[in-house]
């Protein structure tokens, strides 16, 4: 999806780079970036360096750099490009939690069209775009970090190396304290969730949740599919603003 949007406007001087930021690095990221045979680069971040250095709080998310290394829009919700619309509801033969999952899913709504059009009118335009903002804006618009922010980074961080190291009861003991001050970021949750034993597959990996035969092994307050009912699926992405 992605690479048909960057062949399209490469042409005109625009290049995309792709950023997978997962703590277990390439063995998680190389199934989705090896389906995808991107022509852009295709970058991984084991440990959110992107989201502590640009604000990114859940994925997709998008930074707008222009040729001087400016940033024109800071983090944002950046909806993939779609052959064809999301489905307005889910398969209802699919048991389960995971049939459950598919159905709160199926209500996340996106305005990619607004959001490639803004985009496109940026390559083309440049810093005379009416969606490249100025300087000021763009502070004003950054998410801002206050004590709980970065001390719930550094708890991430911390979980981060724990993890990388072997030792993850005590990532988990971190991963908790970072979900509960900085409650908002799900980029935190998901990879702490992800990280859980029992997935079955890459893509099962980010829907992870209490198990029905033992859901009190749960080390988690929250989990994809409780937290998402909790805020509302329509709340998921915020909508784009020009």
């Amino acid at each position: 999806m992605w690479r048909e949007l960057r062949d399209e406007l490469y042409p005109a001087g625009f290049e995309l780079v792709t950023v997978g930021m997962d703590t277990v690095g390439a063995d998680a990221c190389r199934p989705f970036i090896e389906a995808a045979a991107p022509t852009h680069p295709s970058l991984i971040d084991e440990h959110h360096a992107m989201a502590e250095l640009f604000g990114v709080v859940n994925i997709p998310n998008s930074v707008w750099i222009d040729e001087a290394g400016t940033i024109v829009r800071p983090a944002e919700a950046a909806p993939p490009p779609r052959r064809e619309e999301r489905p307005g509801a889910a398969p209802s033969d699919i048991p389960g939690r995971f049939g459950e999952i598919l159905g709160e899913a199926a209500k996340i709504r996106t305005d990619a069209e607004a959001y490639h059009a803004a985009l496109r009118d940026w390559v083309e335009r440049g810093g005379d775009s009416e969606f490249a903002l100025a300087p000021d804006e763009v502070v004003e618009r950054s998410r801002p970090r206050d004590a709980d922010a970065a001390r719930g980074t550094a708890h991430f961080e911390l979980a981060t190396h724990l993890e990388q190291q072997g030792h993850h009861d005590a990532a988990v003991d971190h991963f908790r304290e970072a979900h509960r001050l900085v409650p908002d970021n799900f980029s935190y949750k998901r990879q702490a969730w992800s990280l859980e034993p029992g997935a079955d597959g890459p893509l099962a990996r980010f829907w992870q949740g209490p198990s029905d035969d033992d859901p009190d092994a749960w080390p988690y307050d929250g989990d994809w599919l409780t937290d998402v009912r909790e805020f509302g699926a329509e709340n998921y992405y915020p909508s784009f603003t020009p």
